[in-house]
C-alpha cells in the first residue's frame, strides 16, 4: 500500500443522525474558508453505494450526476466543491464501494494477492486508503468527505480506513468533523443534544472520536448547549459549532468562519498561522442579498420534482443573475404538463425559458412545445443538451418542412432522423460508458451570440450524451433559419446552435452549469439571465407578474 504523504494533512468529514444535513456543503465551505487563509486545498467523496459511479442512477434517488473535467460521472457534492473552493475535480476526487470492489476483485483474479484470503480488512480497506492517497500529492490539506450517515453498514470499512488513517499519519496530521443534528422541538421549547449524543457515541465505538461537531440547527445554539455536547461527547467546548440555517449556501463559509473553525483546525493540525482573507466571498453574499431586481426563468424539465437533478443547473442561474445583480426566481415546470393546454398559462409570465437535460422520451413533447413558444413569442431561451436536440427537432418539424423529424432515441423508425446516437456508439448497447463524457473544445462562429459571450474564437465546456444532430439536415435548418454557431475542431460534432434573427436563443450540446462559479460565472447564463432581464424591461408595464406563490422564492437555501 502507499505509504501516507506525511506533509499533506487531512479532514475527514462524517455525518450523523440523519442523511441530507449538508455534509458536502459543510466540507466546501471548509475547503473555502481554508483557502482564504492561503492553504492549497483539495477534496474527495466517498461513496458508500455498490454502483460503480452514480451514471446509471436514477436523477430522483441520486439527484445530479456531476461531470469533471476528465469525464468521470460522480456525486453532486463535487460541484459543490468546485464552486466554492479553486480546485478542479478528476476521476480521484470521487469513488464508492462498487469501485473500490471491482478493484479489489480485479486484483484478487491477477493474483496480487498471492493466494490469501481477501478480507475487508486488510485488503478492502487498504484498498480504500490508497485511493484516498492517490490525490495527496503537492496539497497542504486533503479534505475527505465520507458519505452516508454513522451507523449505516455500508460506511463501516471506509471509516475504518480512515480510523487508520490518523493512526498512520500521526494526530496533528488528520482531524475528524462530525456532522450531526441539534433538532429545536417545538412543543417543549427547547433544543435537544440526545440525536448528537447517540451519533457521537455511534462514531466512537468504531475508534473515531471527533475532533469538531458541526452541530445543524435552525438557529443559534447557546452556550450552555454547547457546554452539556461537549461535556457528553468529550470534546472541547469551542469545538462544538453552530451550522445554522442561512439565507443561501453562500453564506455557509463566513458562518463557519465566524464560529471560529478554521482557528480551530490549524491549532488540531498545527498548521501555521496564516491571516484570513474572505473579502471575495463576503461581497458576493452582499451581492446575493441585495439585488437590484429580479428575473423569472421558466425551467421545464422532465424531473423537476426533485430540484436536486438540477443542482448546478440552479447554482448556474444564480451566479448568472449575480453578475447583474439580480435574483433569480425559477419556475419549476413539468415537461409533460406542456403537452395539456398549459403552454400560455405556465410560460406568459416568463422573463426567459430554459430547457435541461435528460434521457427518455418522456416528456419531451412538452419540452418541444415551450421551445416552440419561445421561438415565436421572441423569449430568450437557453437549451442544454437534451435542450439543444428538442430545438432541432421543433426546427426540422415547424419551420424546415420536415413534421416527422425526430431523435432515434424517441422513434427508431423516423424517416427524419435530424437527432441519432454519436456514431462512435453505433452497435453499442452497454448504458456504463457509452456517452461523450468530459470537456470538448467548441470553434466559435464569428458574430454569433456564442462568440459574443465567450469573447473567445473556441470554448471548452463538459459534454454528458450519447446522441447528436445528424448533419445530412444542417442545410435544410439553416435554410428554415437555425444556424450552427458552435461546432467541433473536426467538424464532427454540432455544439451549439442559434436564431441569429431572435432577441436571444440560443442551445449548447454541452452542460456550461458544470462549470459555472459563484465568483466566475459561466459566460452563456449570464447572458442568458442578462437578456431575460432586458425582455422583462421591455414588457415591464404591460404584464404583471401576480402568483408569486407559484415561484420558488428562494431556490439557493
Amino acid at each position: 500500500m502507499m505509504k501516507p504523504k506525511r506533509t499533506t494533512k487531512y479532514i475527514f468529514v462524517t455525518g450523523g443522525v440523519v442523511s441530507s444535513l449538508g455534509k458536502g456543503l459543510a466540507a466546501a465551505s471548509i475547503g473555502r474558508i481554508l483557502e482564504g487563509r492561503g492553504f492549497k486545498v483539495t477534496m474527495q467523496k466517498l461513496d458508500p453505494y455498490i454502483n460503480v459511479d452514480p451514471g446509471t442512477m436514477s436523477p430522483f434517488q441520486h439527484g445530479e450526476v456531476f461531470v469533471t473535467e476528465d469525464g468521470t460521472e460522480t456525486d453532486l457534492d463535487l460541484g459543490h466543491y468546485e464552486r466554492f473552493t479553486t480546485m478542479v475535480a478528476d476521476k480521484h476526487a470521487n469513488f464508492t464501494t462498487g469501485k473500490i470492489y471491482q478493484s479489489v476483485i480485479e486484483k484478487e483474479r491477477r493474483g496480487d494477492y498471492l493466494g490469501a484470503t481477501v478480507q475487508v480488512i486488510p485488503h478492502i480497506t487498504d484498498e480504500i486508503k490508497e485511493f484516498i492517497l492517490k490525490v495527496s500529492e503537492n496539497v497542504d490539506i486533503q479534505i475527505v468527505e465520507v458519505g452516508g450517515t454513522v451507523g449505516d453498514i455500508e460506511s463501516l470499512p471506509f471509516l475504518e480506513a480512515i480510523r487508520q488513517i490518523r493512526l498512520d499519519v500521526g494526530r496533528n496530521h488528520a482531524a475528524f468533523v462530525h456532522l450531526t443534528l441539534v433538532p429545536w422541538i417545538g412543543t417543549s421549547g427547547e433544543l435537544k443534544t440526545k440525536p448528537t449524543q447517540h451519533s457521537v457515541r455511534e462514531l466512537r465505538a468504531i475508534g473515531i472520536q471527533p475532533d469538531i461537531l458541526l452541530c445543524r440547527c435552525d438557529r443559534a445554539i447557546p452556550p450552555e448547549v454547547k457546554r452539556k455536547i461537549a461535556l457528553f461527547c468529550n470534546i472541547s467546548e469551542d469545538a462544538v459549532i453552530s451550522a445554522r440555517d442561512v439565507e443561501t449556501i453562500y453564506e455557509v463559509p463566513l458562518a463557519l468562519s465566524a464560529e471560529g473553525i478554521d482557528e480551530i483546525i490549524m491549532k488540531l493540525l498545527d498548521l501555521p498561522y496564516r491571516r484570513k482573507s474572505l473579502k471575495d466571498w463576503e461581497d458576493l453574499v452582499h451581492k446575493i442579498q441585495h439585488p437590484v431586481d429580479e428575473v423569472t426563468i421558466g425551467i421545464v424539465g422532465k424531473y423537476v420534482s426533485y430540484e436536486d437533478s438540477y443542482k448546478s443547473l440552479n447554482e448556474a442561474l444564480l451566479h448568472g443573475g449575480v453578475a447583474a445583480s439580480l435574483k433569480v426566481r425559477l419556475k419549476w415546470i413539468e415537461a409533460e404538463e406542456m403537452a395539456d393546454g398549459k403552454l400560455d398559462s405556465e410560460l406568459s409570465r416568463m422573463d426567459g425559458i430554459l430547457v435541461p437535460g435528460g434521457f427518455g422520451v418522456r416528456g419531451v413533447a412538452g419540452m418541444i412545445e415551450a421551445i416552440r413558444y419561445a421561438r415565436q413569442k421572441d423569449v430568450p431561451f437557453f437549451g442544454i443538451c437534451l435542450g439543444l436536440q428538442c430545438a432541432v427537432i421543433e426546427c426540422a418539424r415547424n419551420l424546415a418542412g420536415l413534421p416527422e423529424a425526430d431523435s432515434t432515441e424517441f422513434n427508431e423508425a423516423t424517416p427524419y432522423k435530424v437527432i441519432y446516437k454519436l456514431r462512435d456508439l453505433l452497435g453499442v448497447d452497454e448504458l456504463g460508458g457509452t456517452m461523450r463524457l468530459g470537456a470538448y473544445t467548441a470553434n466559435l462562429a464569428p458574430a454569433s451570440l456564442a462568440r459574443q459571450a465567450y469573447g473567445a474564437d473556441v470554448a471548452i465546456d463538459r459534454h454528458r450524451h450519447r446522441y447528436e444532430v445528424n448533419q445530412e439536415f444542417l442545410s435544410k435548418l439553416n435554410e428554415a433559419g437555425l444556424s450552427v454557431s458552435g461546432l467541433s475542431p473536426d467538424g464532427r460534432f454540432v455544439e451549439i446552435v442559434e436564431y441569429p434573427k431572435h432577441p436571444w436563443f440560443l442551445a449548447c450540446q454541452f452542460h456550461p452549469e458544470y462549470k459555472s462559479r459563484p465568483l466566475a460565472p459561466h459566460p452563456l447564463f449570464r447572458e442568458f439571465v442578462a437578456a431575460s432581464y432586458r425582455h422583462k424591461q421591455a414588457r415591464r408595464g404591460t404584464v404583471a407578474f401576480q402568483d408569486h406563490d407559484a415561484v420558488t422564492a428562494n431556490p439557493h437555501r
